[in-house]
């Protein structure tokens, strides 16, 4: 399976942004998803953020994001999604989508700036 992750942008504090993460090469759809970010400065510390069922779509979230971010899939288009509202500087990161084992070839991300 092959991931890309696009949608990313820079934006000022309070902005909202979708980001995208399409898989290629084979079906998602029997795997647990997650979103991972690296942030700068903080590069090989790629932290977990959000996770989406494969089952019934449920989701889980860091605490940081919970309530702000929207983790969604549509398994029809082998897409999952990451709706992010009320950005802070602190989500400035590069974001990568994977499976839960992170078993899954890294795509290259896609990176939010979020100025103050």
């Amino acid at each position: 399976v092959h991931l890309m992750e696009t949608g990313g942008g820079i934006l000022q504090s309070e902005g909202s942004l979708r980001l995208s993460c399409a898989a290629s090469g084979s079906s998602f759809s029997n795997r647990d998803m997650s979103w991972y970010r690296e942030a700068p400065g903080k590069e090989r510390e790629r932290e977990w953020i959000a996770s989406i069922n494969q089952f019934d779509d449920r989701t889980d979230y860091k605490k940081s994001v919970r309530g702000r971010f929207t983790n969604s899939r549509d398994n029809a288009l082998n897409t999952m999604y990451l709706q992010m509202s009320r950005l802070k500087p602190e989500d400035t990161a590069v974001y990568y989508c994977n499976d839960v084992l992170m078993g899954l070839n890294w795509g290259q991300g896609t990176q939010v700036v979020v100025s103050s």
